[in-house]
């Protein structure tokens, strides 16, 4: 049976809130009632990363849709939070705006910060502070595992050093990198490939420390990486293909050598 719904010329989030609780109540979409917290949660991860490709696009329709996306799962969860009278979409509303008073006590309240760096000092402690979190270690937990490695690892490496855990400079740091590139090698000559797996990741680690010192981000790093690795491979497939031979009847030189032409193009 069809819902009752007047439509609009133009919409808002009370509108959003309606057609979501609608959706889920009896006679609404059987696929959105049957869905659950659980069932939905990468949903939302994967309009979050639509909405990471709308923002490297400087694409503003594309924004304005992927925000859309990111907002409708935001009220999704809260109202399946509603119907099991654990929160509303108003407490979400009410507690994000308590965070952003609390933490910006030099817009709000009395306090005189110098600078951006100031802010990020105060965020940091108030966040701490309200989190109970006392110690570094704590601090430290409290990065989700569900983030990506490499943002995970730099998190992480970013608290050790807020608590006195650092190298000297960035020469140090890169020193890691070849430190563990040993380790990796002693291993395989050893025969024992797990410990030469384990030695991997801390090479992986050491070479996030290396970005964090030269102020990028590593998630990005990679991705930038990965993109002109895929650029250039499609050109050397290109030519390959211009030679009339597929790439996978090509020698080790010859492959070298369509790469080196498609890194100079």
């Amino acid at each position: 049976m069809a819902q009752e719904f007047q439509t609009k010329q133009r919409y808002d989030i009370r509108d959003l809130l309606h057609i979501m609780r609608t959706l889920r109540a009896p006679g609404g979409c059987p696929w959105d009632r049957e869905q659950t917290h659980q069932s939905i949660r990468k949903n939302l991860i994967e309009e979050t990363y639509e909405l990471a490709e709308a923002i490297d696009r400087d694409d503003s329709a594309m924004m304005r849709e992927e925000l859309g996306d990111v907002l409708m799962q935001v009220v999704f969860h809260s109202c399946m939070a509603e119907e099991e009278a654990r929160f509303t979409f108003d407490d979400v509303c009410d507690e994000v705006c308590r965070k952003l008073i609390v933490r910006h006590p030099h817009v709000f309240g009395d306090v005189t910060v110098s600078g951006t760096q100031e802010v990020l000092s105060n965020w940091d402690a108030i966040k701490r502070r309200t989190k109970g979190q006392r110690t570094a270690a704590q601090a430290m937990d409290s990065v989700p595992r569900q983030l990506p490695a490499l943002m995970r690892a730099q998190k992480v490496q970013s608290r050790a050093a807020k608590a006195g855990v650092e190298f000297a400079g960035f020469s140090d740091a890169l020193a890691g990198i070849p430190e563990e590139y040993a380790k990796v090698s002693g291993r395989l000559r050893e025969g024992d490939r797990a410990g030469a797996a384990q030695a991997l990741g801390d090479l992986l680690f050491s070479a996030v420390n290396a970005a964090r010192f030269l102020n990028a981000d590593a998630e990005e790093l990679l991705t930038a990486a990965t993109d002109q690795f895929a650029a250039r491979f499609s050109r050397a497939e290109a030519l390959a293909a211009e030679s009339g031979r597929p790439m996978n009847e090509l020698s080790g030189k010859e492959i070298d050598a369509l790469w080196e032409r498609a890194e100079a193009e």
